[in-house]
């Protein structure tokens, strides 16, 4: 039951929103535009504020769905984080898109309002100010992933959710800087 759960959330987490958007949208197809990758700053950028935020917006309610799920099937904390890791890396890399997605920021961004709550309010308070201070998505997101697990240790959160608040922004982390090395490494 554990591994179905898991593998829910990874296919849950595969649906590329901003793909669908973006055929919905203009007929284009989004791992073809801006800079390739299928998550809501590029369909922010080619397809408008409005499809952008949608996507980002159903992006992170696929997070949220996946760790209420799996707590709803009863699961332990344990599949319930793995299943968290399932669906950010289901959106990263998508079975349905040839493995090849966005970055997870918002994915994770919904399994944070879920399973750390006040933390993740908190700590989106201060991103917000800084996105709407610098309008960068970069900066916005460094303020949230490192105040999130400070808030997360000065608030006394569970142990296993302090890790957590660490190990998935590295996962997104990890996915950014990949990405963007490619992105450096083709010719110009």
């Amino acid at each position: 039951m554990s591994g179905l759960i898991i593998l829910a959330g990874y296919l849950l987490g595969s649906i590329p929103t901003a793909y669908i958007a973006g055929r919905i949208h203009s007929g284009k197809d989004i791992r073809r535009a801006g800079d390739g990758n299928i998550g809501a700053q590029n369909a922010f950028h080619q397809f408008g504020p409005a499809t952008g935020v949608a996507v980002g917006i159903i992006d992170a309610l696929k997070g949220a769905l996946v760790i209420i799920a799996a707590s709803a099937a009863g699961a332990s904390l344990t599949v319930v984080l793995l299943t968290g890791v399932a669906a950010v890396a289901g959106h990263n890399w998508p079975v349905f898109l040839h493995f090849k997605g966005g970055r997870g920021m918002s994915v994770t961004m919904g399994i944070f309002s879920v399973l750390i709550t006040l933390p993740f309010i908190i700590a989106g308070v201060a991103a917000v100010a800084v996105l709407l201070k610098t309008k960068s998505v970069i900066k916005t997101s460094a303020v949230l992933f490192i105040s999130v697990p400070v808030l997360c240790w000065w608030l006394g959160v569970a142990p296993a959710l302090l890790i957590y608040s660490i190990v998935l922004p590295c996962l997104v982390g990890f996915t950014h800087f990949t990405r963007t090395r490619q992105g450096l490494a083709r010719p110009v």
